[in-house]
């Protein structure tokens, strides 16, 4: 399973960002080879419009199981990512990424649900 998280950098050590579609970074960690795959995704930060969208298609092209962040996506954004078959989960504010995964694993997320 490939887990992805909104993160402020890489590894497992980094902070969360709990912000979506403005995240600093994607983290994914694939669970069946123990790897992390990373992508910038700083450029949206001084977007005034599509930030979430954006991030959204990066995750449809990172193609993980799950998404992992804050405060989760906007309405077109979560619109995208369910359409993908991505289960977001949320809560995951001030933890590093390590935090997050033992939290989600432990049943302790909210599951996203927009509607």
């Amino acid at each position: 399973m490939k887990i992805a998280f909104t993160t402020k950098g890489t590894g497992w050590e980094t902070m969360m960002d709990p912000r979506f579609g403005r995240t600093e970074y994607i983290l994914v960690y694939d669970e069946e080879n123990e790897s992390f795959n990373d992508f910038d995704n700083r450029d949206t930060t001084n977007e005034a419009h599509g930030a979430g969208p954006r991030t959204a298609q990066k995750l449809f092209e990172l193609n993980p199981d799950i998404l992992i962040t804050g405060n989760g996506p906007g309405g077109n954004a979560a619109r995208v990512l369910e359409q993908a078959g991505i289960e977001i989960f949320t809560g995951a504010r001030e933890m590093t990424v390590k935090q997050a995964f033992e939290a989600y694993k432990a049943a302790k997320l909210e599951q996203f649900n927009n509607s």
